[in-house]
């Protein structure tokens, strides 16, 4: 029987009175909550601690951009668990309530993770379609070649990282399955609107999907016959509009990087057939919450 969970706008207000009184405990009285869970007195931790509950409890209350708290609350779950583990180091730790407090914020991480699912997953399908995507690449192949494997929907996912799976329904209809940070999984249906062979395709998103978005993508000959010119338009829905995405930029992860590094991966693989990656090489040592939230996107 599966498990049943209150309506989504209900477990944010809930959410976000347990996260503000939590804070406000930490806040006030960190000495009295350090003994209750074991970590004896850290109280600058839990002042800091009790400030991003607040934080997080403030925003969900405002019902405004909710899944950015609701995740914000998962990553402070995450670091909730890693300092609780780094307190048994100290001589004043209680282990027998330090593990009482990690199983409970261990429960309190999955009712988080399931609400900024849910958060995420009604975002994107309600956010308007006002954040612009536009890139070009030029790939050393005729268009015709370029077109016929773009066209190929079952091919997206070789190149398109995010994407699980694409299911060509019939001729202009595919069925989309995709997976976002923290292992949220997306499904949508898309139309091609328009389909001129070997030069340019255009879709949507039909009504009902869990994100909302159309584009299109040109298939010009790049000059002397060297190729092909890829020309990519998107509008789509992103929660935040436009200053989310801006901000994604400022990080190297905003949506335009993000496609024009799907173009690169498509760019190899029709040049040379395979796409060269990184994995199984040596790299430095991540953060707990970069191992965490990687976790999904594996």
């Amino acid at each position: 029987m599966a498990a049943s969970f209150a309506p989504r706008p209900t477990l944010d207000r809930s959410l976000g009175w347990f996260s503000l009184g939590l804070g406000v405990a930490e806040l006030l009285a960190p000495k009295t909550v350090g003994r209750m869970i074991g970590v004896g007195d850290q109280s600058t931790m839990l002042r800091m601690c009790g400030m991003r509950e607040i934080v997080s409890g403030v925003g969900l209350l405002s019902g405004r951009a909710p899944a950015t708290f609701a995740m914000s609350r998962v990553v402070g779950d995450v670091m909730d668990l890693a300092l609780l583990g780094a307190s048994l180091r100290s001589p004043d730790a209680n282990p027998t309530r330090v593990a009482a407090a990690a199983t409970a914020v261990a429960g309190v991480a999955a009712l988080d993770l399931y609400a900024s699912k849910a958060d995420l997953q009604s975002s994107l399908a309600e956010a308007p379609q006002d954040v612009p995507v536009t890139t070009s690449l030029t790939v050393n192949s005729p268009p015709e070649e370029v077109y016929q494997f773009w066209r190929k929907l079952e091919n997206l996912p070789r190149f398109m990282t995010y994407l699980d799976s694409v299911r060509q329904v019939d001729e202009r209809t595919s069925e989309w399955v995709a997976r976002a940070p923290g292992g949220v999984k997306l499904q949508w249906r898309s139309e091609i609107v328009e389909d001129e062979p070997n030069r340019f395709i255009s879709w949507r998103t039909c009504p009902g999907s869990e994100i909302n978005h159309v584009g299109s993508v040109r298939f010009e000959s790049a000059p002397n016959g060297r190729g092909t010119i890829l020309r990519v338009e998107m509008y789509y829905g992103l929660p935040g509009g436009p200053m989310a995405a801006r901000v994604g930029q400022l990080i190297s992860n905003g949506p335009e990087a993000m496609v024009l590094e799907d173009l690169r991966r498509l760019k190899q693989l029709i040049e040379t057939g395979e796409i060269a990656t990184t994995r199984g090489q040596p790299s430095g040592a991540r953060s707990l919450v970069g191992r965490a939230f990687s976790r999904g996107e594996s």
